[in-house]
């Protein structure tokens, strides 16, 4: 669905999420698995946040990061008890598996491909819990607990949101029509991204990549632990939180009108970032996220591509989730 201007379709499905509850397949999300022994310990020294106080049924959303402590991916880790579950951008997939396989040589730790093996549904708006027949479940990101739906083994993970609902892949089918017979509408990924950019949450791949240092995107709060040990990165992450000023700011942007993905935006001459993750939001109009220079600070003007577009410049999130 093209994101640049307000279809009818996208502003019923946006109803949809913003009102009652949509669903939208994610199965082809990346996901991993480690068990062992050594799991916990592992990953805590790999990834940016407190991986080893997890206890069965919470999770944790962390960033993967060079030793210069630029982002190689992001993911979200769940303590199932009998192993930790991943789950990441399938463009950052290879790149944990790499991270993972590269650095568990000796440990007590094992490595599960689960891309293929499971399917993972994501419910969002007000009544997601009741259509995954959760009320009970935490509002709490990231809290988790087992479930059944369809007659099928599920989990539901609490998110910014609703509700994820993982489960084996031969069960997803059944599961999206256990949901949808109670409640849930089919909705296109475009109107759940609307949604994704006006809480302001960027996404690896179009707003983050190997440049990105976490405070740069706003992510300290959510991704970094200030209190665990050592882990790949940490003295830049540190550094800059303790000593320094960030170069660029994660910011929202209300656009005069469409523009790509990509498109440089222009302080006067210079050139201080380029639009990331663009909607079409019924509710606000045409927005996006972009890294931006610290120059070019909430209540600025910029100029976006050649096209006569312009980007004024404002504090995230545009809606709260």
């Amino acid at each position: 669905m093209d994101v640049s201007t307000v279809t009818d379709s996208l502003a019923a499905d946006y109803r949809t999420l913003t009102e009652q509850v949509g669903l939208v397949d994610r199965s082809e999300r990346g996901k991993l698995a480690l068990t062992g022994g050594e799991a916990k310990e592992f990953l805590h020294g790999q990834v940016s946040q407190d991986i080893e106080s997890l206890t069965p049924g919470h999770g944790a959303y962390a960033a993967f990061l060079t030793h210069k402590g630029k982002m190689l991916g992001d993911l979200r880790v769940r303590d199932l008890g009998h192993e930790l579950w991943l789950d990441t951008e399938r463009v950052a997939l290879q790149e944990l598996f790499n991270m993972i396989r590269r650095f568990k040589l000796g440990r007590d730790v094992e490595l599960h491909k689960r891309t293929l093996e499971c399917g993972l549904v994501s419910l969002v708006g007000p009544d997601a819990r009741a259509a995954a027949g959760a009320p009970d479940l935490p509002a709490e990101e990231h809290r988790h607990r087992p479930a059944e739906l369809g007659g099928a083994p599920v989990r539901l993970i609490a998110t910014d949101l609703g509700v994820d609902v993982l489960c084996d892949a031969g069960d997803t089918a059944r599961v999206i029509a256990a949901l949808t017979a109670a409640g849930a509408v089919p909705v296109d990924e475009a109107a759940a991204e609307v949604r994704r950019v006006e809480t302001g949450r960027p996404r690896f791949g179009v707003d983050l990549d190997d440049s990105v240092i976490p405070q740069e995107a706003g992510l300290n709060e959510r991704a970094v632990s200030f209190t665990k040990g050592c882990y790949v990165g940490q003295e830049t992450v540190a550094r800059l939180f303790y000593r320094g000023k960030p170069n660029r700011h994660l910011r929202g942007l209300r656009l005069s009108g469409p523009a790509p993905s990509g498109a440089p935006l222009r302080l006067g001459e210079r050139e201080v970032g380029r639009v990331g993750s663009v909607a079409a939001s019924p509710a606000l109009g045409p927005i996006a996220l972009a890294l931006v220079r610290r120059e070019a600070e909430p209540g600025s003007t910029l100029a976006v591509g050649d096209a006569g577009v312009t980007a004024l410049v404002v504090e995230l999130p545009f809606r709260q989730a």
